[in-house]
């Protein structure tokens, strides 16, 4: 695995895998996870994007694996984009970015994106929440299927039960777990018991785990919202679009949908056999995409 760097910012320690590919002014290519998940989730893509020459930045976000809690307790989407650019930007003086994220770092790419035009040249989006056009995604399936979609409501507006219930390391584990397993987002036999584990393993701790459903609550509640996001259609930003279809926690029409909020965008491809963990179910897929995408005019 890769040796794990700690820089402080906004007021926490925030961990990340930083690699090198030795090229000089190689590409920098900012890959952020979501939820449940920690930077291991692109473990298998790393050393590929390097072979291809990109340098690599890998971070835990706020309240998640080997990072930091936040000081201020929130764990909102703006919050997790500020840590990002103060990281990358102002951190490691990355002056331009390829962002790249699913799930949580869906939302948290697309917003620096709008924050920070001129510092992400591109991004790469996959399984990721979008957000809604009523009139221009009229008659789209912009719902997830319900059955696999208890656990929002619950993490976002009951987690201290929530937390309550799953009082020992097992119980949190094995709430993880699941969600690698027979929750429907990956493709069925993506993940072996043993490496859905080792994803679930860093929620064991229970301020880790609580800290983590502080997105979900900040879609119900104002109050756990650092500020207004930007979080919207993006006209600017060239943007390389993937979709698992064999997820059914995001959208059945992510794909579509996709196609109204971006405006410069390559794809949405579909991949078939593929869930929801698109960089670990299909990292060679991913990096030659990114290697294609990158190659182009921006």
């Amino acid at each position: 695995m890769f040796e794990t760097r700690h820089l402080p910012v906004n007021g926490f320690e925030m961990a990340h895998w930083h690699e090198r590919c030795g090229r000089p002014g190689a590409p920098v290519v900012v890959c952020v996870h979501g939820w449940p998940e920690t930077k291991l989730l692109y473990s298998r893509v790393v050393a590929p994007l390097l072979d291809a020459g990109f340098d690599v930045v890998v971070p835990d976000l706020r309240g998640f694996g080997e990072s930091g809690l936040a000081p201020d307790g929130l764990y909102d989407i703006v919050s997790h984009a500020r840590d990002i650019h103060a990281l990358v930007h102002d951190g490691l003086g990355a002056r331009e970015v390829i962002l790249v994220g699913g799930d949580l770092g869906g939302p948290v790419v697309q917003e620096a994106a709008l924050r920070w035009p001129g510092w992400v040249s591109r991004m790469v989006v996959f399984n990721s929440p979008l957000p809604y056009d009523k009139e221009r995604m009229k008659g789209m399936v912009t719902r997830a299927d319900p059955s696999t979609a208890d656990y929002f409501m619950r993490q976002g507006t009951d987690a201290d039960a929530l937390i309550a219930e799953l009082d020992t390391p097992g119980k949190r584990i094995a709430y993880v777990e699941q969600f690698y397993g027979p929750r429907l987002w990956a493709h069925p036999g993506a993940f072996t018991a043993e490496q859905a584990r080792m994803h679930a393993e860093p929620f064991a701790d229970a301020a880790k785990l609580r800290a983590s459903f502080g997105n979900y609550e900040s879609a119900f509640d104002s109050a756990k919202r650092s500020e207004r996001p930007l979080f919207g259609r993006n006209s600017v930003t060239p943007t390389l679009v993937y979709f698992g279809t064999s997820d059914r926690v995001i959208y059945p029409d992510f794909d579509r949908m996709a196609e109204v909020v971006f405006d410069v965008i390559d794809g949405p491809h579909r991949l078939d056999g593929v869930g929801h963990f698109v960089p670990w179910e299909a990292p060679d897929v991913l990096v030659a995409g990114i290697t294609r995408f990158c190659a182009g005019p921006v």
